[in-house]
């Protein structure tokens, strides 16, 4: 097997993505551990954990080690690393070098923690790169040249907003709301208005079916089982797009706020570098129907989804690892 110059990591709230060039994305699965809650013995991690969520007897913990971006649980952290380096190239007699991916408003402590974390994990040398940075190279953007690129970047855990210029950020905000709030909100509106209890499966299925930032076209519909708030039984219903955008709409109005702040505080001269670019968007929360619409309209610049806007941090992480080491 080659040796490559570096890994790039993307190690994300809700999933763990780990990206060679030339072999591109090597691993995406979520960042989940399922422990024995006595012994803290490992049990499962990843696909095979997140299949256990909700579902799992009592001596079994489902553990998320990462909350917002920040690491929540170090050991756990630790081992998840450990298993999907590991899982992702294999033995090798020289351990990797790695780039690793923080959100901007991470804090200097947070960062160390990530970078020891990495290392404990078996990794030889270990540089951390802000997602902004990561997202516009994955994203194609020529970012060491004297004009402003606006990134968005909306993960599991925290939303990125950044102004890109001469290889670093000049502006940013860091929201710690995203994708996995857009699900918390989604099981919310269908307790408050249904009375009906769902888990975080369901609700994220829900989302990716028919949730939005705006009406569609064409009202979509889903039906969506759980519990009863009331009688504690099972029970069914059917939950239409248009709700959803209603439940939705706090979460997309305090994201665009977000944006906007960041607006407000750039200089002209990456305004109007802006104005010609348009704002991109990036990270798995950015597909959420009609959001780059809402955007646009709000802020009358032009929004638009990088292709492939999942994998845009991991990618630009990978590839920016080929060049530091």
């Amino acid at each position: 097997m080659f040796l490559s110059n570096g890994i790039g990591i993307d190690l994300g709230t809700t999933s763990v993505l780990i990206y060679e060039e030339k072999r591109g994305v090597i691993l995406d699965e979520p960042s989940v551990v399922a422990v024995d809650r006595y012994s803290r013995k490992i049990l499962a991690v990843g696909n095979k954990a997140k299949k256990m969520v909700g579902k799992a007897p009592g001596n079994i913990k489902i553990i998320r080690p990462l909350r917002q971006g920040a690491i929540s649980d170090y050991e756990m952290t630790e081992m998840m690393l450990k298993y999907f380096i590991y899982k992702a190239i294999g033995k090798r007699l020289i351990k990797p070098k790695v780039v690793i991916c923080v959100p901007s408003g991470v804090t200097n402590v947070e960062k160390r923690a990530v970078e020891s974390a990495a290392r404990h994990a078996g990794a030889r040398k270990v540089k951390i790169l802000a997602e902004p940075v990561a997202a516009a190279i994955g994203a194609n953007l020529d970012i060491n040249h004297a004009f402003g690129n606006m990134i968005v970047d909306i993960g599991g855990g925290t939303s990125d907003i950044a102004v890109v210029s001469l290889g670093g950020e000049v502006v940013h905000n860091s929201l710690r709301l995203a994708g996995e709030d857009f699900d918390q909100a989604i099981m919310f509106y269908i307790r408050k208005k249904h009375n009906l209890i769902i888990g975080e499966t369901t609700a994220e299925r829900v989302k990716i079916a028919i949730g939005g930032a705006i009406s569609r076209p064409e009202s979509g519909f889903i039906t969506v089982k759980g519990k009863s708030f009331v009688s504690g039984l099972p029970k069914s219903i059917v939950i239409t797009s248009e709700e959803l955008v209603e439940g939705l709409k706090t979460i997309v109005n305090t994201t665009i706020e977000a944006i906007y702040r960041v607006v407000e505080i750039t200089p002209p001269e990456l305004i109007s570098d802006i104005m010609k670019q348009g704002i991109i968007l990036t990270g798995g929360g950015s597909l959420l129907y009609g959001l780059d619409k809402v955007i646009t309209k709000r802020l009358g610049i032009a929004a638009k989804v990088a292709d492939h806007p999942k994998t845009c941090v991991v990618k630009g992480t990978g590839i920016y690892a080929t060049y530091v080491f």
